[in-house]
């Protein structure tokens, strides 16, 4: 077997299809998150690389933020609902696309359910998708 690199490898696509865990950047939080935080298999790359992008700092800001309190503004930046068509759910008791703008270079689109019953064990547990990624400037 070839030797570890010491980096966690990237989940797999599980229970949650296509969703994988978005891994808090810079290491496990000190408190047990209150949501499982997902992303998209195509977006892994760019979470991979976010705390690179934009700073850990900020990083860690929002998986913090979508950790514990995905529907309350967050401490530091912004995040507003999405308008138009693409801010209805996606999934039975979601809630609408929250656009989070992270830092200047970019935004991040989710959605969570505090209840959700994802998985292969069906237990209830919140969730958020982040269901897209552009750190480009826009």
């Amino acid at each position: 077997m070839p030797k570890s690199s010491g980096r966690k490898s990237n989940p797999a696509p599980g229970a949650y299809r296509p969703h994988v865990a978005a891994r808090r950047p810079g290491g496990p939080p000190a408190l047990r998150p209150a949501f499982r935080v997902l992303v998209h298999h195509k977006y892994l790359p760019v979470w991979n690389e976010l705390a690179s992008r934009v700073g850990l700092a900020n990083a860690q800001q929002f998986w913090d933020h979508v950790a514990m309190t995905p529907g309350q503004p967050p401490k530091i930046g912004t995040s507003s609902v999405m308008k138009g068509k693409h801010n209805a759910a996606k999934w039975p008791g979601y809630s609408q696309t929250i656009h989070y703008e992270i830092t200047g270079a970019g935004r991040i689109d989710y959605q969570f359910n505090p209840a959700a019953t994802d998985g292969t064990r069906g237990d209830r547990h919140g969730v958020v998708k982040i269901m897209s990624i552009d750190l480009g400037s826009h």
